[in-house]
């Protein structure tokens, strides 16, 4: 039986097949990949990744702790420079953590994300991207097997090895590290100054700074949540974003802050981050967050360029709704 028989206006529901779980990032094509190849002219490599500890002070959700290390066991005993036996004169380390996938500089799946909706007349249900059904395809820790994403899961995305030309957009050379939310108007003039095109198949950063501070702010509480409550935003509360954002064609989306918009608790529509729902269950977008860009910025801004070759894949566990990243950028 097909999963629905109306889907969301604006969606791209079954544009990539009834089963799809990869979205739009069937866009990026061999050609596309080619294109993004041939941004690589200098032969330098950015690492956009924070360490996987950060953010330290505070601002994170009470949800997502700092990753926890532990030795492992052998025989045991901890494997930490440990001696395998007398016999021998090796030693050796090995270790096991505890991630919380979504803390640091991550990577949202497909299945991070869902909504209320009516797919088949019914009455509206728990839903996906492309119809998959909370409770059916995404399981809950009170069912069998669960917690765990039967589709959708980050794996999907893995397979796709994720590697695309990414194109920035310097939010922080036009505002500094103030809150200001980017309307359509806003966020079109910053690209005609710096003269920025995307295309479809492009994977958009927005630089804010905020990944920055929350490296300069370390453990110190109060500077962590100063950097959580500054920096540029994506005002998603303006259509013309979302509309922007559909008919670019591009695939996904990043950010150095959290959350990459701003949250609408009081949206009559009842829709608290319109971007997160657009992208991720309408259109079949992934999106990063946390990431760190201000060294790829400096460089570009000062080499007046915007594109790159990106290479992001997440990890490749299967049935998870994120996943940590450490994305490269190559120009």
């Amino acid at each position: 039986m097909p999963r629905w028989t109306k889907r969301p206006d604006g969606s791209n529901w079954g544009d990539f097949g009834p089963d799809d779980q990869r979205g739009r990032l069937n866009l990026i094509t061999p050609e596309r990949r080619r294109a993004a190849a041939a941004e690589v002219r200098e032969g330098l490599a950015f690492s956009l990744s924070l360490p996987l500890d950060f953010p330290r002070g505070a601002g994170m959700t009470e949800a997502r702790l700092p990753p926890q290390i532990f030795a492992t066991k052998l025989n045991g005993e901890d494997t930490y420079n440990l001696r395998y036996s007398p016999a021998h004169r090796d030693i050796a380390c090995d270790d096991a953590a505890v991630l919380y996938l979504q803390r640091s500089t991550q990577w949202d799946a497909l299945a991070h994300m869902g909504a209320l909706y009516d797919v088949d007349e019914t009455g509206e249900q728990r839903v996906y991207y492309n119809g998959y059904r909370a409770g059916t395809d995404i399981v809950g820790p009170d069912q069998s097997g669960g917690p765990r994403a039967l589709a959708l899961g980050v794996e999907n995305m893995a397979e796709t090895g994720l590697q695309g030309r990414g194109v920035l957009i310097d939010l922080r050379a036009h505002c500094g590290d103030r809150r200001v939310a980017f309307n359509y108007d806003m966020l079109t003039e910053v690209m005609t100054q710096q003269k920025i095109e995307v295309e479809e198949g492009d994977i958009v950063c927005f630089h804010t700074g905020m990944a920055d501070l929350i490296v300069a702010a370390g453990d110190d509480r109060e500077l962590a949540m100063q950097a959580f409550s500054s920096c540029a935003v994506i005002d998603s509360s303006d259509p013309r974003v979302l509309e922007w954002i559909s008919d670019t064609g591009i695939v996904a989306l990043a950010a150095d802050n959290f959350g990459i918009e701003d949250a609408h608790p009081d949206a009559p529509d009842g829709i608290l981050m319109p971007l997160h729902h657009h992208c991720i269950f309408k259109l079949g977008m992934p999106l990063g967050e946390l990431w760190r860009l201000g060294a790829l910025a400096d460089w570009l801004r000062s080499n007046h360029r915007s594109r790159f070759l990106l290479t992001a894949p997440p990890l490749a566990l299967p049935g998870a709704v994120g996943s940590p990243v450490t994305p490269v950028a190559t120009v």
